[in-house]
């Protein structure tokens, strides 16, 4: 077994504010990663810039990074970054700016050409990274890994280096109180399917299956108090804590694991359909654990045991009462997103490989073909 994790991480509310001293072994000029809209109507910008000031650290925002996040994006925020001599870097909000951070810290100080961004060879030099998130799903704030929309293969394609492991994480559930239903249903999704995938890994091992399980148990009991016909408005504090902190755990696992045939799929999905990434994952869930259960029966119903739940219907009516009608996608569709998720790096770290004819199975059974 090989369990390795150098992220820092405070989970506390006002932790931001409380922890301000750490923000000082990072240097004294840093670089605020985030997206337009929700870092500034949440507070977590507002935030971190008080915990800034109050250590007479200098800040620039990079405010420009949007949902799924370009290459482009990333190279303009590295240019900022050298232009304004940041000595490490801050991302605060979902996925998509917490990944566009590590791009960014990485990019800042190495000269790596595009077309040579996903191949996996990094030098040793990156700016520290500092995390906060403002979504319970992608775990990305304890992982290694920075997912990017890659135009020329059409799909999203990650950066994996033990370098951009964040050097701290800063998680508070009060950021979350003014998410959507819909996006808390969505990243609960995604974290779900982190953990899920986790197990499904030829990489899972006892310390990643026990975090699996106890992601699972958290995540589990918060999906009683989330659907599309209640107000995310009913959610309270504690629910939203035990999101973050199953997200958390689920980030933890896949840092370990890696995720599976469910990513490769579902990345076709948000890249041609534009369905959330948590979403197109919990689509996919269902038919994928039938996939698998007809090779390892004993690992999916372990699964279903650990989730409260007997059978795949069970979890199926499960996850069409979390996300409702499916989107619709067209033979041709089938076709092409086979083939794209049959080259993904992600499809052999599954412990049962589908073909390419079994993944146009899955997304005919997870999808409505029209």
């Amino acid at each position: 077994m090989n369990f390795f994790m150098p992220t820092k991480v405070i989970m506390m509310e006002d932790c931001v504010l409380k922890n301000s001293a750490l923000l000082k072994n990072y240097g004294q000029r840093a670089l605020i990663v985030t997206g337009a809209k929700s870092a500034k109507s949440n507070g977590s910008l507002e935030d971190m810039i008080q915990a800034l000031i109050v250590q007479d650290i200098k800040y620039d925002i990079f405010d420009k990074v949007m949902a799924n996040p370009s290459v482009n994006c990333v190279y303009e925020g590295a240019d900022f970054a050298r232009e304004r001599k940041s000595d490490f870097v801050i991302g605060i909000g979902g996925g998509s700016p917490m990944d566009a951070a590590k791009a960014i810290a990485i990019l800042a100080v190495q000269e790596i050409k595009e077309e040579e961004l996903f191949l996996g060879s990094y030098g040793n030099q990156v700016l520290p990274l500092v995390l906060i998130p403002t979504t319970a799903g992608t775990g990305s704030e304890v992982t290694q890994y920075s997912i990017l929309t890659n135009v020329q293969s059409q799909t999203k394609t990650s950066i994996s280096t033990p370098l951009i492991f964040p050097k701290l994480a800063l998680l508070d559930a009060k950021y979350m109180k003014t998410l959507s239903m819909e996006i808390t249903i969505n990243t609960a999704v995604d974290a779900l399917s982190h953990a899920i995938e986790g197990m499904l890994s030829i990489r899972a091992s006892d310390m990643s299956n026990n975090l699996a399980i106890y992601s699972l148990k958290k995540l589990v009991y918060c999906l009683r108090f989330l659907s599309p016909d209640y107000s995310s408005s009913s959610l309270t504090i504690d629910i939203r804590e035990k999101l973050l902190y199953g997200s958390m755990l689920a980030g933890m696992v896949i840092a370990h694991t890696g995720t599976t045939a469910v990513h490769a799929m579902g990345y076709s999905l948000t890249y041609f359909k534009n369905i959330d990434h948590g979403r197109a994952n919990g689509l996919l869930l269902p038919s994928f654990l039938r996939f698998i259960m007809k090779s390892d029966q004993e690992l999916i119903k372990k699964i279903l045991s650990i989730m409260g739940l007997e059978t795949i219907d069970e979890f199926e009516t499960l996850f069409l009462r979390l996300l409702g009608e499916r989107e619709g996608i067209t033979e041709k569709d089938l076709e092409r997103f086979a083939g794209i998720a049959i080259n993904s790096k992600s499809l052999t770290n599954t412990k049962v490989v589908p073909t390419k004819e079994e993944l146009i199975q899955i997304f005919s059974r997870s999808l409505q073909i029209n």
